[in-house]
């Protein structure tokens, strides 16, 4: 369940909660180990706010907050295969409004790629998505490998 480090699950508690978790854990705020377990149950069942992505702020040139990103990954399809997998995956980005965050990517690679930075070849989850494969941001074609794209979009677990 919980290890000893309380001092440690308290702080990254509040971090990922916020402060106004305490009053939802605590009757007692000298209370730590009904804090960490009712945070335990938090954790499971805090709701994550909707947050709206607004481009318009970001400091990436305009040229890349006004592509047309959908066009962009269309023309770097070569078979109906990959068509329809990056359809797909592109239904998954819009219904989480991460359009948006598709540009900021390119943006980041294209970057990266100019001043001959290196880096990773893919990490985590990230490797299911075959969209984030054509912008350059991994190099595991997840095709290839069968990668199912619900690995990288997980659905919130019920129970």
């Amino acid at each position: 369940m919980w290890t000893n480090n309380t001092q440690e699950q308290l702080i990254e508690g509040v971090l990922r909660h916020g402060p106004d978790i305490l009053s939802k854990c605590l009757a007692d705020p000298n209370d730590l180990t009904q804090y960490l377990e009712r945070l335990e149950f938090e954790h499971l069942h805090y709701p994550t706010p909707k947050q709206t992505i607004d481009i318009t702020n970001w400091n990436i040139p305009y040229e890349y907050k006004t592509m047309d990103i959908l066009d962009w990954l269309y023309q770097r399809c070569p078979t109906p295969e990959i068509r329809e997998r990056v359809v797909e995956e592109l239904r998954l980005f819009a219904k989480y409004d991460m359009i948006s965050v598709l540009k900021a990517m390119k943006y980041v690679v294209d970057t990266l790629r100019a001043n001959n930075v290196v880096w990773g070849v893919g990490r985590g989850s990230s490797v299911a998505s075959y969209v984030l494969h054509i912008i350059g941001v991994h190099k595991i074609d997840s095709i290839k490998y069968n990668i199912p794209i619900e690995e990288f979009f997980k659905e919130k677990q019920n129970g």
